[in-house]
């Protein structure tokens, strides 16, 4: 035999029961729908910043060559180490800037694109030290929660990698 509690109609009770509503509502969101988000959150910063390094088809804009060989310095242990072999390493940052978010858009290898803008966070987190609470931390967070969770179903790879079950 179950017992019921008699209905409270108090105040809060009410309070309860829209909270518990509520709850239930947000809860009912798909899990896709907030992934999309990330994808498209952490996609649009790296896009724009790779748009910068390039003066045509794979020619390194005058800027990007001036803070590769000039500017950047990695920042570690307390010393500042020029970036080994700069140009190589702005082409491959321009690549990567405008490749791994256009994957990360279309839902496509969604945790391998993640992967590698968590690593290119990292170093520009060495690179630019200053910059973690606004920025490197945000999007080491999108790039790790995309790379544990995937890119949801409102991606390419559910439906060119299904999942066996």
């Amino acid at each position: 035999m179950k017992t019921e509690a008699a209905p409270s109609h108090g105040s809060g009770a009410v309070l309860a029961a829209l909270i518990i509503r509520t709850e239930g509502l947000l809860a009912s969101v798909p899990p896709s729908l907030p992934l999309l988000a990330l994808r498209f959150a952490l996609a649009i910063p790296f896009f724009k910043s790779g748009q910068t390094k390039w003066d045509g088809f794979l020619t390194l804009s005058p800027g990007a060559k001036y803070l590769f060989e000039q500017e950047f310095k990695l920042h570690i242990l307390g010393s500042e180490i020029p970036y080994p072999f700069p140009l190589a390493m702005a082409t491959a940052a321009g690549i990567a800037e405008l490749v791994l978010p256009i994957l990360l858009i279309l839902g496509f290898a969604t945790r391998f694109a993640s992967l590698g803008l968590l690593l290119m966070t990292a170093i520009i987190q060495l690179t630019v030290p200053d910059g973690w609470a606004n920025f490197h931390l945000p999007w080491a967070a999108m790039a790790l929660a995309l790379v544990v969770f995937g890119g949801g179903r409102i991606a390419l790879d559910p439906l060119i990698m299904p999942r066996h079950k």
